[in-house]
């Protein structure tokens, strides 16, 4: 028996976005996740799904962040013949689209991934500070199943990454006859297509990565508490070591937040051999009150800065040894901190008691380089006195690291 991964057809020309479920009040759900729990849930009225973009109504549609299918009379029709064991099927609304429509709540979770042949797999581990979740899988790149494991399931999802919606392939054609849109199979069955060679690049990469980010974070939960939920970009390409960008936050004592980069000391990954990268990772903490901080102007600015540096190799060294000034782009930034050219203006390398200045990971050491934002004034001084006699005023105020969209100039 062949069984395929049925994923949403995200390359639909100008296809519709759903939201997460809403009540009859107009509330989301509290948990859109539940109907990833392989359990039958019981409502006290229809649900509505909200159109996040309008667009090309389909047939079948992965909806919000729980991934909740939600799909037409025809396809429903199919699954309450094919796999009527499997699945229940929620009537549902969708905005002022005719239906009917149903939400699917699959209610099989079959123990059955394949972690030998599969890609790549993650397990949550006891450090990762996810107790609930240890044991299950983190992430899986090119899933394979056994389908010895399966027994009699037609559509299921997979224990432990229930993010995976399976069909057997009698399914999978059933809903291709019928022409259903908005839907696209990705096997899981069969040989891997992953050559050994292959297969042991991404384990040697993945240990490295696990070696990396385990030593950093347990450094990260020194300074404060560890920001779990907060959701920032995580942006894979461009030219830091390991080729992500990552951000992480950490909440400080009175009431500050620190954001960092997470990855300008990963190792290369051209190289796939230990290393600290760079050898820096940066650091702005304000005492300013945050109230998004994927949006904030301060992860922004940490962005730009960030790439600056690795865009222009002369940067780096001054940056991991000493005092640096540079300016960046100002847009989206704090009126403020705006020079006459609209940049922002910083001081890399500011020394204070209250964070370590380096920090040693498995394969070297690396130094923290705080961010201070200038106001312009103090950039004209900078320029016309010198970065030492700057941070000579500042360290007259305590904490004179923090960085704040308007104070009063220390010039």
């Amino acid at each position: 028996m062949r069984y395929f991964e049925l994923i949403d057809d995200v390359y639909a020309p100008d296809r519709w976005s759903l939201g997460d479920p809403i009540d009859a009040s107009g509330r989301e759900v509290a948990n859109p996740w539940m109907f990833r729990k392989g359990e039958a849930v019981s409502l006290d009225a229809p649900l509505k799904i909200p159109v996040d973009h309008a667009g090309q109504p389909l047939d079948f549609t992965l909806a919000g962040i729980g991934l909740a299918p939600v799909i037409h009379a025809e396809a429903a029709a199919m699954l309450t013949r094919l796999a009527p064991e499997d699945v229940q099927l929620l009537p549902v609304t969708v905005a002022s689209e005719p239906g009917p429509h149903f939400l699917v709540n699959v209610l099989r979770l079959v123990r059955c991934i394949d972690d030998e042949a599969s890609e790549e797999v993650q397990y949550w581990k006891p450090e990762d500070g996810r107790p609930e979740k240890v044991g299950k899988y983190r992430d899986v790149s090119g899933l394979r199943i056994d389908p010895a494991k399966v027994g009699d399931a037609r559509m299921f999802r997979t224990w432990g990454w229930t993010v995976a919606l399976i069909v057997a392939e009698d399914i999978k054609e059933a809903l291709e006859q019928a022409n259903i849109t908005g839907v696209k199979f990705r096997e899981v069955t069969g040989p891997s297509e992953v050559s050994p060679e292959e297969r042991e690049h991404h384990r040697k990469l993945q240990s490295l990565y696990e070696r990396t980010e385990t030593a950093r974070t347990a450094f990260w939960r020194t300074l404060g508490t560890l920001d779990e939920k907060a959701i920032l970009p995580i942006v894979v390409g461009g030219g830091w070591p390991a080729r992500r960008q990552v951000w992480r936050i950490i909440h400080r004592p009175e009431g500050r937040t620190l954001f960092v980069t997470d990855g300008l000391s990963d190792f290369f990954v051209e190289a796939v051999e230990p290393s600290v990268g760079f050898g820096l990772e940066l650091a702005l903490e304000t005492d300013e009150a945050v109230e998004n901080v994927a949006k904030s102007w301060q992860q922004l600015l940490l962005e730009r800065i960030a790439n600056e540096l690795v865009g222009h190799e002369h940067l780096l060294e001054p940056a991991r040894t000493g005092l640096l000034s540079m300016e960046v782009d100002g847009e989206r930034m704090p009126e403020t901190l705006l020079t006459k050219d609209g940049r922002v203006a910083v001081l890399l390398g500011m020394e204070t008691p209250t964070l370590p200045t380096h920090f040693t990971m498995p394969d070297g050491q690396v130094r923290l380089v705080t961010v201070k934002t200038l106001m312009p004034r103090e950039l004209t001084y900078l320029l016309e006195h010198g970065r030492e006699e700057l941070l000579h005023r500042f360290n007259q105020s305590s904490p004179g690291h923090l960085s704040r969209a308007w104070r009063q100039p220390v010039v």
